[in-house]
């Protein structure tokens, strides 16, 4: 906290930016043949910049290069320890940079300075480099073949990856999926979202810097028609990874079932609850993780909790606790540092936000809310993505864990109870992917993070699990039979 600027330090430093306008394609930035999109700063409804963007055209000529890249072996045939290198440069140039992509992210997506300084820009420098630490220490394999074979099974790149971006975390996806994927030795071809282009384009920028080969790491900013959609169905791209919305991300899946049947890895939304159980101890430490987790980046958060399911027992008294902690929360101007609470995204999801809250307000901002709701509360069962904490009343331990469960989505969950048992059986028993006890969290990066039912699709991010999905095994079988012993076949 101490190393953090004042806001008016902030705004000056927002304002002397220097600004990327149009793809980085192929080492360099060059102008897309896509329109002219502004992007704009959501808190202040002002213009930050225009950017060329990118059409059909240049997503053939990313791929063609992403290919030639690929094929040529000068990423992904180059030594293990030289990829860790590179990207241990690339982190040691993000932490030089680490100020301005902060208000570069906070400006173009409404993010809390407070949260970019300390959460967005930390955690994302750290994925890059704990993927880089892992280059060359993920082993291959032999198989127990016998006396008369040799089988070994071996891991190589994919390919070329497209990784479509959400606007909630742009640095933070963006780390998730490049950190594995260079880091197996793929050619990435990165879709930011349209809301947030600035930061991804900088960091393809700065990883060139580092020594990222020309074609290995590129960006093209546009609308979904003419890049996402483009990208899932080029015959060239050989996987997808997408992190969104449940709806766009089934358009993936068809896109590949319409092209090369690709490999697509969906992490879509979520209704993740909070179940609160009759023995949980200290509600203040409750209350203060259920704030946390229902509130953070304004409820836009795929993970976020968005359903506290408590226990008719104890529910008065940490409702109490819960009302009182979140009148610490700030909502306002995201460069200044003690806001916690910035701007939703753009004014089509504040309007679908507060559709849900037949409000009259108007403007960026959507001060947090908490609603006391049933189980079927249209509000308890579909993704709102915003600050709003639906509370659902459980008359027992197992009918709380029951609605947790009665859901299509199934990311993330939270049990908080003093019993070690019943907290770990009911950990078991909730279908999501992951399942905190007596806190609110996701893991860190040595965990893997992806969801059951609709909320996930084809593999997870984080741990040297997110490698699996960027590589393809081979199996190689020799056979170390002599044939002068006769027909044998190995």
């Amino acid at each position: 906290m101490s190393d953090l600027l004042t806001r008016a330090e902030y705004t000056a430093l927002a304002q002397n930016l220097e600004l990327p306008r149009c793809p980085f394609i192929d080492g360099k930035y060059q102008r897309g043949n896509g329109p002219m999109m502004a992007t704009t700063n959501p808190a202040t409804g002002e213009e930050i910049t225009q950017i060329s963007t990118a059409n059909d055209t240049d997503v053939d000529l990313a791929v063609a290069k992403a290919r030639e890249a690929f094929d040529q072996g000068r990423w992904s045939k180059l030594d293990p320890e030289e990829r860790k290198d590179v990207l241990i440069r690339l982190c040691k140039l993000l932490t030089r940079n680490r100020r301005e992509l902060a208000v570069m992210e906070s400006i173009e997506s409404g993010k809390p300075i407070l949260d970019c300084e300390t959460i967005d820009l930390p955690e994302t420098i750290q994925c890059i480099k704990w993927h880089a630490e892992a280059v060359d220490k993920i082993y291959d394999q032999t198989a127990p073949a016998g006396d008369g074979a040799l089988a070994m099974i071996l891991r190589e790149p994919i390919g070329v990856v497209a990784a479509i971006l959400p606007w909630n975390f742009p640095l933070m996806m963006l780390a998730w999926k490049i950190g594995p994927a260079l880091a197996a030795g793929c050619s990435v071809i990165v879709k930011p979202a349209e809301q947030t282009s600035l930061t991804a384009l900088r960091v393809a920028e700065l990883a060139f810097e580092a020594g990222v080969p020309r074609g290995v790491l590129q960006v093209l900013p546009g609308d979904g028609p003419s890049v996402g959609q483009s990208l899932g169905l080029h015959m060239d791209v050989d996987m997808v990874s997408f992190t969104g919305s449940t709806e766009t991300g089934r358009r993936f899946l068809r896109y590949s079932a319409d092209s090369n049947l690709k490999k697509v890895v969906l992490e879509c939304g979520g209704k993740n609850p909070a179940v609160v159980f009759d023995d949980a101890e200290n509600l203040d430490h409750v209350a203060e993780h259920v704030v946390n987790a229902a509130f953070w980046n304004a409820g836009q958060n795929c993970s976020a909790t968005s359903r506290l399911i408590v226990h008719s027992s104890v529910k008065p008294a940490l409702m109490d606790k819960i009302n009182s902690r979140l009148r610490d929360w700030k909502t306002g101007d995201p460069l200044d540092p003690n806001v916690h609470i910035g701007a939703l995204i753009d004014d089509e999801h504040c309007r679908k936000v507060r559709s849900y809250l037949e409000s009259a307000e108007s403007g960026a901002f959507v001060e947090p809310v908490v609603l006391e709701v049933s189980a079927d509360d249209k509000r308890a069962r579909e993704e709102i993505f915003g600050p709003v904490l639906c509370v659902i009343e459980a008359a027992s331990n197992d009918e709380a864990v029951a609605i947790a469960n009665d859901t299509s989505y199934g990311l993330a969950a939270s049990v908080f109870s003093a019993g070690g048992r019943s907290a770990i059986r009911a950990a078991r028993d909730i279908r999501a992917g992951t399942v905190t006890v007596n806190c609110y969290g996701e893991g860190n990066i040595t965990t893997p993070f992806g969801g059951y039912k609709q909320s996930g699709f084809g593999g997870r991010d984080n741990g040297v699990h997110a490698h699996d999905q960027y590589s393809e095994l081979k199996t190689i079988w020799i056979d170390l039979t002599d044939p002068a012993d006769g027909d044998n076949v190995g």
